[in-house]
């Protein structure tokens, strides 16, 4: 039996929709479905790395909720810090703002 292409064994699963659940609740609705949430880049480190500690919201997914894959293949997420649009390396709120300069004193 081949292992390539749609002669693969495992069964066919309908990719459910996480987008706007938080990431926790989006991998156990992945698992319950039949699928594996994964981060964007393969090579980088997992989900699960990059969303702890914090609160984040899936944005977008590949594929999109609805379609069908072999069970246990990977759903693509992207995710921002919940109530925040900032990705990655972007600071989440814009830093403190200097205290104003204190006015030169009188000297008369």
């Amino acid at each position: 039996m081949a292992v390539d292409g749609d002669d693969r064994c495992a069964e066919l699963v309908v990719v459910p929709d996480v987008v706007g659940l938080e990431v926790g609740r989006a991998h156990r609705v992945a698992q319950a479905a039949g699928v594996a949430l994964a981060p964007p880049d393969p090579d980088g480190p997992p989900l699960g790395a990059l969303t702890w500690p914090g609160e984040y919201v899936v944005t977008a997914q590949t594929p999109v909720g609805g379609s069908v894959v072999h069970r246990w293949d990977s759903v693509v997420v992207r995710f921002v810090a919940a109530g925040g649009t900032a990705g990655g390396d972007e600071p989440r709120r814009p830093p403190p703002h200097a205290p104003p300069a204190a006015a030169p004193l009188d000297a008369g």
